[in-house]
């Protein structure tokens, strides 16, 4: 039999990131969180929390912090049904789901569709962000219930659902275009022209140019993990990049920015994996996320 109590003050913990904080979400004290999370470890054998600031939790120990995940939104279809358990409940928390998606979606069109979802909807949310070819990892390692990626491709025991594809146009001021393309956008001058790249797992840009020249090009480039620090660095002057056409509407049309290559797009598609365990009490969240996209991406004929 699974100790919930201890179960939950582990969660809070890991969630929280401090004894002292998961103990005052569960109206308890420091000292019974720590004996709860203790007692939890002896039983199942190894460390659960690595203590420090934050608290994090080790892999056993998020595996457990996903399985609360699961039990609290089965307690909340519970209470929603027969709402006079939920004042018998033990510490009952408000659910926090773990989703992951990338910066350029969250800057753009993911919001409102979370926005949709917690309107209506009780559960809290908890958003990783990382590039759209990784977040699936997240899935693999149980870390996130659901999550934007790149890949069609089912992670195991989840559902991929497609929404539609996100837009590039690759960008510059005219400044920069005058500086470094008076003889056109050739591989010589993309060679010297300073890009602008994310992170190291961006390859926006590489996909790019590997479209529009069919060669991979060697070129310089700044690092700058914003997505809307990538539209006023490229208004300024500072690089040339990749950004979503719904960020620089605007800026093309005023004349800041110009396509290095008018017309020629970069469309990343995009897929809604959710856990299968998890799909049925997440599918207003999936609901929204689709609804939004359907307005937003662009979707294939």
């Amino acid at each position: 039999m699974l100790d919930y109590p201890a179960l939950r003050a582990l969660a809070s913990v890991v969630r929280t990131g401090s004894f002292e904080r998961a103990a005052r979400a569960l109206n308890v004290t420091p000292s019974a969180v720590s004996q709860r999370v203790r007692q939890l470890e002896e039983r199942v054998g190894t460390v659960l929390v690595e203590r420090g600031q934050p608290c994090r939790a080790t892999e056993k120990g998020a595996w457990l912090c996903r399985h609360m995940d699961q039990v609290g939104l089965l307690e909340t279809e519970l209470f929603a049904r027969l709402p006079d358990l939920a004042d018998e409940a033990e510490g009952r928390t408000r659910v926090t789901l773990p989703i992951a998606t990338n910066a350029d979606s969250l800057g753009t069109w993911f919001l409102p569709a979370l926005a949709e979802f917690a309107g209506a909807n009780d559960p809290l949310l908890d958003i990783a962000v990382d590039d759209q070819d990784h977040t699936a990892d997240w899935l693999r390692r149980g870390k996130v219930l659901a999550a934007v990626t790149s890949s069609g491709e089912p992670v195991q025991g989840c559902r991929s659902l497609p929404l539609g594809a996100l837009r590039y146009a690759a960008t510059a001021s005219p400044g920069f275009v005058a500086r470094y393309f008076q003889g056109g956008v050739t591989p010589e001058a993309i060679g010297r022209a300073p890009a602008l790249t994310f992170n190291r797992k961006d390859q926006l840009q590489a996909n790019w140019l590997r479209g529009v020249f069919g060669a991979e090009i060697a070129h310089p480039t700044h690092w700058l993990p914003s997505t809307q620090g990538f539209v006023e660095a490229a208004c300024l002057g500072l690089s040339w990049c990749l950004n979503p056409m719904a960020l620089v509407r605007e800026p093309l049309s005023s004349g800041r920015l110009v396509e290095l290559v008018p017309g020629a797009y970069l469309d990343t598609p995009l897929f809604w994996q959710v856990s299968r365990l998890a799909a049925e009490r997440l599918e207003p969240l999936t609901r929204a996320i689709r609804d939004v996209a359907r307005r937003e991406l662009v979707q294939s004929e």
